[in-house]
């Protein structure tokens, strides 16, 4: 897996992965930025929401759940001090879809947190402390 981040001007950036997709990443302005792109920190918890929700859809769909609907709502704090590292993680999967059972949406972030996900188990192998919970929501 590879990746380059370009410089633009100001705190301005563009990343692009080795499968060809760029996304901007800038500052706020008190910062020197723009506010034309996410943060880096914000697409880490992106990266990691996405990486979390592959999961739990995936487990769910292979055990034939009729899963509609997939949120990962992420929310994080930050430590005070530079560096600014995350201290706590926590997502909350809202999984929508028709006689889901709680039981298997239960097992998917499960197995997604304490097997499958490689950005939460490295963050919480670098001492993030990562919660999840999750709601079922019939359609």
């Amino acid at each position: 897996m590879q990746a380059t981040v370009k410089w633009i001007d100001g705190v301005m950036f563009v990343g692009e992965t080795g499968s060809g997709h760029a996304v901007v990443m800038d500052g706020a302005p008190d910062h020197g930025g723009r506010n034309m792109g996410m943060r880096p920190m914000e697409m880490i918890l992106v990266g990691l929401g996405g990486c979390s929700s592959f999961d739990v859809v995936q487990i769910l769909q292979k055990g034939r759940n009729n899963i509609v609907n997939c949120v990962a709502e992420i929310s994080a704090e930050r430590v005070d001090t530079v560096p600014s590292v995350f201290s706590k993680i926590h997502l909350h999967f809202v999984v929508s879809g028709r006689d889901l059972k709680v039981s298997a949406v239960e097992r998917a972030v499960k197995l997604s947190a304490e097997k499958y996900c490689s950005a939460s188990i490295m963050l919480g192998k670098a001492g993030v402390e990562i919660t999840h919970d999750f709601e079922v929501i019939e359609v």
